[in-house]
């Protein structure tokens, strides 16, 4: 009995039509973008742990003399600030590399479409009706929580700790620089509370920062995490330079 052949050309052309995207590896995160990250990163890790015990010391020396404690403070301190100065100079290279690097690297929360993917984003995250689209980079969500943390925050964490490092010296031109900033959030207490608590908004943006980042590692299975690492996605794109 003779079994009929299937004609799969016809079947062919429906799958070729109907899936024009490929899988491509797509280099997203460019190396500056990776060293910024990697360095900042630690930068943060080390003065949340000095910054925490300069405001109250967690750990005693083993043998303890009348010295031990200030010493251990004053290397405690001086850690604090040189990476203070990391973290300054990090944050400044990322600000020009926003202009400077690809479209990945870029944000444009001064266009409209910037601010309705927003709240389409969110509208995706509250399980509501949504146009979210697929974004190979950064999801606005993501730039807009990088907009209040990683720029408005670091800011106000660098003025204020930059104040209360030059505070005892105020006659100085450096600390001339940074003396208006009591004026904007009142006495040296105050500027010490604001510089406590933003430190505490960096603790929970890294742990939503982490979850997030495995999140979408493991829906989307692009390879989220590894870029960081190596700078490539894999991601379906057409031949049109999708973002």
């Amino acid at each position: 009995m003779a079994v009929p052949v299937k004609n799969n050309s016809a079947a062919e052309k429906v799958m070729s039509k109907e899936y024009e995207k490929k899988l491509k590896k797509v280099y997203v995160w460019e190396l500056p973008v990776r060293i910024f990250h990697w360095v900042n990163a630690a930068a943060i890790l080390i003065l949340l742990i000095t910054g925490f015990y300069i405001a109250q010391p967690f750990v005693s020396p083993t043998v303890h003399t009348n010295a031990t404690p200030s010493v251990l403070m004053s290397f405690m301190r001086n850690v604090h600030f040189y990476t203070a100065f990391i973290f300054t100079i990090t944050l400044i290279f990322r600000f020009y590399w926003t202009f400077k690097g690809n479209k990945y690297a870029r944000s444009y929360p001064h266009k409209k479409e910037f601010w309705t993917g927003v709240f389409e984003v969110l509208k995706y995250y509250l399980f509501l009706p949504n146009k979210k689209k697929h974004y190979i980079g950064h999801n606005p969500m993501a730039e807009f929580s990088y907009w209040i943390f990683v720029v408005f925050g670091s800011i106000v964490i660098t003025f204020t700790g930059y104040y209360l490092l030059f505070e005892p010296t105020p006659h100085t031109w450096y600390a001339a620089l940074f003396a208006w900033v009591p004026a904007v959030l009142g006495d040296s207490m105050s500027v010490r509370a604001v510089h406590h608590w933003v430190a505490w908004g960096f603790v929970i943006f890294t742990i939503i920062h982490i979850y997030m980042a495995f999140r979408d590692d493991w829906l989307g299975k692009n390879g989220s995490m590894s870029s960081i690492f190596t700078g490539y996605k894999t991601e379906e794109v057409d031949d049109e330079d999708e973002r």
